[in-house]
């Protein structure tokens, strides 16, 4: 029996994943011309045809759309097993970019510090943030993901969690704002106050609103944006109350310093809800990869220091 080109692995994912001859030739840094003689070798290799024109792109066959995540992870699990020990990894020569995906309320707060953390150990690594429009284990199956920062939702059985720090809402407003002038801002107060409401879905309701209509309340929101920064850019340049992570807010002081801190004035909520911990998960397949636990290890422990946790 003829042995598989198990070679061709590397260039039927980069394959699917690009769902390009051109994109994946880049990222393999072939020519288009090698990259299509591998894609015919592939053909042959699985009697598929794999990549098909329609119209000016190419799609991917049903075939290559069912392989395409056990490809990717046949792939991470050879890279995992020729990758050297945890002894022999040397962060000063590692070449490696890492892809984490967290919404804008965690970069805006974490990802400077973890940045400088993360070069000073390993000066050569380069940390991807990408957006976090939905909560979804996709891409960390994948494989397009190292970490996924956040509130665990339905990310399935085999991600592995690890808690970073918990946190809670706080209501912000500019300096000057007149309830800056009360001793004590009371449920009905804050109801009847106008607010802007950060949501990626455009969504109106959450946990503080379900504590405020058990006391009978309702509050007052005149704007949705899609983000924490645009909650708070809107309620510094107006009379509306933002509601936004504690972490979000010590982030924002620590990057404007104090005299830009200043103009951020937080306080807590009149109503009880439950505080949020924030998690990093992974998929197993990056359990031993001693890069990948130092990420980790990273992550950690810059979220715990800024956090106090």
């Amino acid at each position: 029996m003829s042995e598989a080109d198990l070679n061709l692995l590397i260039a039927l994912d980069a394959l699917l994943a690009e769902e390009s001859v051109a994109g994946a030739a880049r990222r393999l840094g072939l020519s288009a011309s090698a990259m299509s003689r591998t894609l015919t070798r592939l053909r042959t290799a699985t009697g598929d045809p794999l990549l098909v024109r329609a119209g000016r792109r190419m799609v991917l066959t049903p075939y290559a759309q069912e392989i395409r995540a056990r490809t990717t992870n046949a792939v991470q699990e050879a890279r995992a097993v020729l990758s050297p020990s945890a002894a022999a990894l040397d962060l000063s020569t590692l070449r490696r970019t890492f892809t984490i995906r967290a919404n804008d309320g965690f970069i805006e707060a974490f990802a400077a510090s973890l940045i400088a953390a993360a070069t000073a150990d390993a000066p050569q690594v380069c940390l991807r943030f990408a957006p976090k429009p939905e909560k979804t284990s996709a891409f960390l199956r994948d494989g397009s993901v190292d970490l996924e920062i956040g509130v665990l939702g339905e990310m399935g059985p085999e991600v592995r969690v690890q808690a970073l720090f918990r946190d809670r809402f706080v209501g912000a407003v500019r300096t000057g704002h007149p309830v800056e002038l009360e001793p004590e801002i009371t449920a009905e107060r804050y109801a009847a106050l106008s607010h802007v409401v950060a949501s990626r879905r455009g969504r109106t309701g959450g946990p503080v609103d379900d504590a405020l209509a058990a006391l009978g309340l309702k509050r007052k929101i005149v704007a949705v944006v899609p983000g924490f920064r645009a909650a708070l850019v809107v309620a510094l340049a107006s009379d509306l109350v933002a509601l936004v992570p504690a972490s979000f807010i010590d982030g924002e002081a620590g990057r404007c310093g104090q005299s830009g801190s200043a103009a951020i004035r937080a306080f807590e909520l009149p109503v009880q809800t439950a505080r949020i911990t924030v998690s990093q998960m992974w998929h197993p397949r990056m359990d031993a990869d001693p890069a990948h636990r130092w990420l980790r290890t990273i992550v950690l422990a810059v979220c715990r220091r800024e956090t106090s946790v």
